[in-house]
């Protein structure tokens, strides 16, 4: 094999998969630096999860994740325990699990926060990307209406910290309309099929399979959109009682949103389900304006062994999407350095916010040398010398 091909044969990767090279890669450490300096600001402690672990302590049923993220977990044996392991596709479950185990006599509420890659079997239209960052915060053993809103806020404050323009946030209730089906005695296929045409937001659908249920479910629909707007509509709604609880929680977060944040842009859809299927109450979308795909989700969900634990919320960021909403990095103003340049001089330069090229080598033209290494300046004669690109 010729190196040339030898070469391109050991830079290919798998689908999904990336190197991440400059000025990408510190693009990405600096914001999610960022990203956590605002939540630690907030009291959000950082936790640092490991990236492999027991499959059984990934896949508790009832927990964020559980069963249904069985086919996005890569599985490996342990060698030393001879146990199944798996590699996070999510860092929720993890951070839950620290929180009800090691961390089970702190005060609550308990706030953490986190950082780190997760891996997924295959990616999506969306989201190609198979190795991506998370960054998010849990809130555990907090129940009320005050802590759905705080991490809403919370998400909003640390993407706008990082320049993501035109914010909007989608509010649901993902318990609402199984609670209603339920209170009309629809399950089986017949809720699957009323579940199939809400996703679609098919109207007729609904209508012409949802029985009994029809109007309320229609009403909801109606009550799809700018916040405001679906606040009245879900206020004058006649539900079941089984339901109504969850439409009040709803009504309820949207309600303090609007008034302690009205900046904010929220939609509210209350029939939507997916991607929040083992959420207990308010779940949340956040997207950027002009961005494909997802900058985070978030809500609330039980923390703890198979669901039966501590009531919980959170949100996490998705990386590779929020890198495509912030604005392009400043370039950063590099010096060469000609071999031989004083320490002091050196260190002075990059106390003033310089990032300093120096040369290893004696000789050289230091103009010519910078403009080789991608220095927009060089060091020459004790003076800063700026440095002609080539057109």
């Amino acid at each position: 094999m010729a190196p040339a091909d030898d070469a391109a044969r050991r830079a290919l990767l798998p689908a999904g998969l990336r190197d991440g090279l400059p000025p990408d890669a510190a693009q990405r450490a600096g914001v999610i630096e960022r990203l956590i300096a605002v939540l630690g600001a907030h009291g959000y402690e950082r936790v640092e999860p490991p990236l492999v672990e027991f499959e059984d302590s990934l896949l508790v049923p009832g927990s964020p994740g559980g069963p249904a993220s069985g086919p996005e977990i890569f599985r490996l044996m342990d060698p030393l325990s001879q146990r199944m392991m798996g590699v996070r596709a999510d860092m929720t479950i993890q951070v839950a699990r620290i929180a009800t185990t090691r961390l089970a006599t702190r005060p609550r509420p308990l706030r953490l926060s986190y950082a780190g890659d997760v891996l997924r079997v295959k990616g999506t239209q969306l989201r190609p990307e198979r190795q991506f960052a998370q960054v998010g915060v849990e809130l555990i053993g907090a129940p009320s209406v005050a802590a759905d809103v705080e991490v809403v806020r919370l998400a909003a404050e640390a993407l706008g910290a990082i320049g993501v323009p035109e914010l909007s946030i989608d509010l649901n209730a993902p318990p609402l309309v199984p609670a209603l089906l339920a209170a009309f005695g629809i399950a089986g296929a017949p809720a699957a099929a009323v579940r199939a045409a809400l996703d679609r937001k098919d109207a007729d659908a609904v209508a012409a399979s949802a029985g009994p249920a029809a109007t309320a479910l229609g009403g909801l629909l109606a009550a799809t959109g700018p916040a405001r707007a679906a606040l009245m509509i879900l206020t004058t709604l006649e539900l079941p009682e089984a339901a109504q609880a969850q439409r009040a929680r709803l009504a309820a977060v949207v309600s303090a949103l609007l008034d302690s944040a009205p900046d904010l842009r929220l939609t509210v859809d209350p029939v939507e389900n997916r991607g929040f299927e083992y959420h207990t109450g308010i779940g949340f979308t956040l997207f950027g304006r002009g961005v494909r795909g997802e900058l985070g989700r978030g809500g609330r969900y039980l923390a703890g062994n198979g669901g039966g634990g501590e009531p919980a919320t959170g949100f996490s960021l998705f990386m590779d999407t929020v890198l495509r909403a912030v604005p392009e990095p400043t370039p950063v103003s590099r010096i060469f350095l000609p071999h031989g340049t004083a320490l002091d001089q050196a260190r002075a330069l990059r106390d003033g916010g310089w990032v300093t090229v120096a040369g290893l080598e004696p000789g050289g033209i230091p103009e010519t040398e910078a403009r080789r290494l991608g220095c927009s300046h060089a060091w020459r004669d004790g003076a800063i010398v700026e440095v002609e690109t080539k057109s």
